[in-house]
């Protein structure tokens, strides 16, 4: 059986009222009663005091010659009529041996308990409760200590009744307030469970694939704080979803990448073929005329060295073909350790100075202390191919500029190597690093250019960290081409830099 949540909490709502007035009128009414009591022993308490008082002073006036006992006996009741009148108690007087020695109360009211009186004698104060009435004795003082013991009857009705209504009181109130709680409390919770549909709802909606635009509950509390969260959380669904599509999108964009490359691959066996055929049908050319003429001095001087230039073309473009695949098929292990550049830059430019100098190049440097972290023959390997292509591709007469310098900001370390020669065409900027590619085929014939070495140089420069941008000329020389390379520094290149600032 279902049980909706609203009449739970109005129940547990009214069973919480239920005992707190059953407690709070307990210890109301326990309050009333303990009052009432202490308001009528105040009141026979003074009434006491006003009996002793009286008797002492008909004792002193009237009979002082008088023992207590004769006193009491002769007196008692004249005095038991006369404190009742002045009371407007009934009262009765008792000598200490609990004979009654005067009464003003009538023969069907006079019957005491024993014990009571018996605590009076012992100069205590005792009280009894019967029904309307309060049957009350304490201590009789005379002038020489106690003398008996006075009983006073007290009505306690009136406390009775107050009581009573109070209780009634109570009861009734008791009854409405719950009456009225649990009508309120149905109601107030009602609203809860209201929100707590809507949440559902959203839940549900959300779970149809229907995602919500804002919160279901505008509220300052947990259900809003709770509506702003299943919010939240269809946002986010929506968002995964979103981008679940949006992978799937560069799933299918690298599909079409793989084909892309495939179709790369198969331009890129074609140029081989045709880079190989070349040199190739060079090679075969001369064999067939050596082979009719063979006592022709002239064509094998000739023969001998075109042959040499272009076997030696074509084993540079196999070595470096071979290279460049190694790269992208294998993940070779770098050794990697802290090289100080400027002292490597100068290594490979000594090494390339003779080959610059059959040019009539120029070499000029300018480098500053740095140091890398990198595998030291990979980076001999760019540096050597960046001035071989450098060397290449300058006019006669030409200039290379070799600079380096730190940007300890970006914790980089820059390289640029500069050259005089004609500057690359926008269009070709971008396709500059990919293999076989050259800006002018004649020139890359004549100069023994394969298209390779920029390609093989951006594989290493990339696995040692770094990377190759082509710039826009020398800002400072004016036109060129200019290749900037980018490397990380070393922690101790960083630490020596810090220290020295």
């Amino acid at each position: 059986m279902r049980v909706s949540i609203k009449l739970k909490f109005s129940v547990f709502l009214a069973a919480l009222l239920i005992l707190t007035v059953v407690v709070l009128s307990s210890l109301v009414l326990r309050g009333i009663e303990r009052n009432q009591q202490s308001q009528i022993e105040g009141i026979l308490s003074q009434q006491t005091r006003l009996v002793n008082l009286n008797v002492r002073q008909s004792y002193y006036t009237e009979s002082v010659h008088l023992e207590q006992d004769v006193f009491l006996q002769q007196n008692g009741r004249r005095l038991a009529q006369e404190l009742a009148n002045s009371t407007g108690l009934p009262i009765a007087l008792y000598d200490m041996k609990g004979q009654q020695v005067g009464s003003s109360i009538s023969s069907g009211e006079s019957a005491i308990v024993q014990d009571t009186l018996n605590y009076a004698l012992q100069n205590k104060i005792a009280y009894h409760e019967q029904g309307d009435t309060l049957l009350y004795a304490a201590p009789l003082d005379g002038p020489d200590g106690q003398m008996g013991a006075v009983w006073m009857q007290y009505p306690v009705q009136s406390y009775h009744e107050f009581y009573t209504r109070i209780l009634q009181l109570f009861i009734w109130a008791g009854i409405v307030v719950v009456a009225l709680s649990f009508i309120l409390g149905y109601l107030f919770y009602n609203r809860f469970a209201v929100a707590i549909t809507r949440l559902k709802r959203s839940a549900d909606s959300i779970r149809e694939g229907n995602y919500i635009t804002e919160s279901p509950l505008k509220r300052k509390d947990e259900l809003g704080e709770l509506g702003q969260g299943i919010y939240y959380m269809s946002t986010s669904i929506q968002q995964n979803i979103t981008a679940m599509h949006a992978e799937q999108q560069k799933l299918q964009l690298a599909i079409e990448k793989l084909q892309a490359l495939e179709q790369q691959q198969k331009q890129y066996i074609g140029n081989i073929s045709h880079e190989f055929k070349t040199p190739l049908t060079s090679i075969k050319a001369y064999v067939e005329l050596l082979d009719m003429y063979k006592d022709d001095p002239q064509l094998l001087d000739d023969a001998t060295s075109n042959i040499g230039k272009e076997t030696e073309r074509l084993y540079e473009m196999v070595e470096k073909v071979l290279h460049l695949s190694a790269l992208e098929k294998y993940d070779f292990e770098n050794q990697a350790e802290d090289v100080e550049v400027s002292a490597l830059l100068k290594d490979a430019c000594g090494r390339m100075r003779g080959k610059a100098e059959k040019f009539a190049l120029n070499m000029e440097l300018d480098l500053e202390p740095a140091v890398i972290r990198s595998d030291r023959e990979s980076l001999m390997h760019i540096f050597i191919n960046m001035l071989d292509n450098a060397i290449k591709y300058n006019v006669p007469d030409g200039v290379i500029r070799v600079k380096n310098e730190l940007r300890m900001q970006e914790r980089q370390a820059v390289i640029r190597i500069y050259n005089s020669g004609m500057p690359i065409p926008a269009e070709a900027r971008e396709k500059i690093f990919e293999p076989f590619y050259t800006v002018n085929k004649d020139r890359a014939r004549k100069t023994g250019g394969t298209g390779l070495g920029l390609s093989l140089v951006k594989q290493f420069v990339e696995k040692q960290g770094g990377t190759i941008t082509l710039l826009s000329g020398d800002p400072e020389d004016g036109e060129g081409v200019t290749f900037q390379l980018m490397f990380p520094l070393a922690d101790s290149s960083l630490q020596v830099r810090n220290k020295s600032e």
